[in-house]
């Protein structure tokens, strides 16, 4: 571990470091965020305005009766509304809740319940199709709309208290101090996507943004006023961090888009605005590469793109870096971390690897049951010293769950990786994702990044199909590049003069399209369960 001098503060609060520190110096007229909307147009807020209406915010919060420690679930599109409500929930002392717009209202509903949420933040329109599910949720007593100066006359409620977001921004001066929360306090409570049963809360305390500076000079590469462009939604935890709490923390200007998905949007809006950093999923890059023609003459203000949320596999990284002049930062991290490893700046990124240790973060690669450190090239579990000020607190209510994955002064993240001889780390995946086949242990992820260097392959996810208790074989999911043909026998044939044979797949699936969790994730298990019978 680097010498890395953590400062945390005993009193500290997100939302203030977020926006009054900035409006209070240098930066209070600079633009905190622009929100590009396909429907409505653009709409921008300084670092002054930004403060004041989460302000406003949380002073409504207190006018209603709201105490701190309250959940505050936001169910917002990219939007103005979407950091005024989430700074301001936690400048009140209270814990917001980011949900995706895609969810259901049933899980709306369980989301609501399980946080005990005392105030729902949603857009108007939103309203009618999450009102049957939301209505009876006991703890539930306030909805604040989005979207309209004054509720519209259809717009009611039987059993919750409605509100025009905009008229009780307008109604409530903001609050003078902002409530004294400490660093461990709890600050934001998110939830995991959810594959299997019913997904968990993964509750933050406001060090959470201390516990990412490293990442500023250790995967961003943060220079004077920024303008960062992410492609994804604001709910996510990776987003949270990337495009919201970091960059506003640090003072810098964040592009947010709402609207369809359009490959070539991403390159148009770089320009448009100016941005130096880019950030997405490694798609977003894939398809970039092969649905437009763009290329660095037409972005080129852009100076360093990032990327996380799955593998960035070899053939993306090498088309982009000979096509935009530049290469795409990889970091792993998850919901319980944010991102802890990652492909400094200051280095060529190493094509395969997730990354690097990033200063101040000891993380250890142990055997999972006697948690010893285990040996440079061997597999071990990612393991992270509870005093990371980084962590999370815990899972929300779930006792068992916290005392399974924390022992001995450490949390057990369930990932597995091998360190290189230079420190470099190489992400195995999760336990249940680790192939286990005629004795041999197959990481997915090590394949997919061979399988996607192919010329004919879009995309790949690897799986183990389970033919008996003995026996399970090592399979490939493909999709093919658009107008291009390949067969089972040639990637086959390809996988065999590229992979170890232990790691070459037994068979060759092609589909259309992959099933996937709301914030695009590829749903391993469902997969699966679509393969043919052998």
């Amino acid at each position: 571990m680097s010498e890395w001098k953590w400062q945390v503060p005993e009193q500290f609060n997100i939302g203030v470091a977020c926006t009054d520190a900035q409006a209070s110096g240098k930066n209070a007229d600079q633009i905190a965020m622009i929100v590009e909307d396909a429907t409505l147009g653009e709409e921008r807020i300084s670092y002054k305005q930004l403060a004041e209406q989460s302000s406003r915010f949380a002073a409504a919060l207190q006018a209603q009766g709201v105490k701190p420690g309250a959940r505050v679930l936001v169910r917002l599109p990219n939007s103005l509304a979407y950091p005024i409500s989430f700074f301001g929930a936690m400048k009140a002392g209270c814990i917001a809740v980011p949900s995706s717009t895609l969810l259901s209202a049933s899980e709306m509903a369980y989301l609501a319940k399980d946080s005990e949420a005392d105030v729902l933040v949603a857009h108007v329109d939103m309203w009618p199709e999450l009102q049957e599910k939301l209505d009876d949720v006991p703890s539930l007593k306030q909805v604040w709309l989005s979207g309209c100066d004054r509720l519209p006359a259809n717009v009611q409620s039987t059993h919750v208290k409605l509100h025009a977001l905009r008229d009780l921004l307008q109604t409530n001066a903001p609050i003078a101090n902002s409530h004294p929360t400490r660093a461990d306090d709890p600050a934001y409570l998110v939830y995991t996507s959810g594959t299997t049963g019913y997904p968990k809360g993964v509750l933050h305390a406001h060090r959470a943004l201390i516990g990412r500076i490293p990442a500023a000079t250790n995967w961003f590469d943060f220079k004077n006023q920024d303008r960062i462009l992410h492609s994804g939604k604001f709910n996510w935890t990776y987003v949270l961090g990337t495009a919201l709490m970091d960059p506003l923390y640090q003072g810098h200007t964040v592009i947010a888009y709402e609207g369809p998905n359009d490959p070539g949007l991403w390159t148009r809006l770089i320009a448009k605005h100016r941005c130096t950093i880019f950030i997405g999923v490694p798609t977003i890059y894939r398809q970039i590469l092969q649905k437009t023609s763009a290329s660095k003459h037409d972005v080129p203000t852009l100076r360093h793109c990032m990327c996380a949320g799955e593998h960035l596999s070899d053939d993306v990284l090498i088309a982009w870096q000979e096509r935009f002049g530049q290469p795409i930062f990889e970091a792993i991290g998850m919901s319980e971390f944010s991102y802890y490893i990652s492909h400094p700046p200051q280095k060529k990124p190493q094509p395969g690897a997730a990354g690097l240790r990033q200063p101040g973060h000891d993380v250890q690669l142990v055997d999972p049951e006697s948690l010893k450190p285990i040996s440079k090239g061997d597999e071990g579990m990612i393991a992270i010293p509870l005093d990371d000020p980084g962590l999370f607190l815990e899972y929300w209510r779930l006792p068992e769950e916290n005392a399974k994955q924390r022992r001995e002064g450490l949390f057990l993240t369930g990932d597995f990786a091998w360190e290189d001889e230079q420190g470099y780390i190489w992400f195995m995946g999760r336990k249940d994702d680790v192939i286990k086949s005629f004795g041999y242990r197959v990481s997915p992820h090590e394949i997919e990044r061979v399988m996607k260097s192919h010329p004919a392959v879009a995309d790949c996810v690897t799986l183990g199909q389970v033919l008996d208790a003995s026996k399970t074989l090592v399979v490939s999911c493909v999709i093919r590049r658009p107008g291009v043909e390949t067969s089972e026998q040639e990637l086959l044939a390809f996988a065999q003069k590229e992979l170890a044979g232990y790691k070459v797949p037994k068979r060759i699936f092609f589909f259309d399209e992959f099933p996937r969790t709301k914030n695009g994730k590829v749903l391993r298990k469902q997969l699966i369960e679509m393969l043919p019978q052998a």
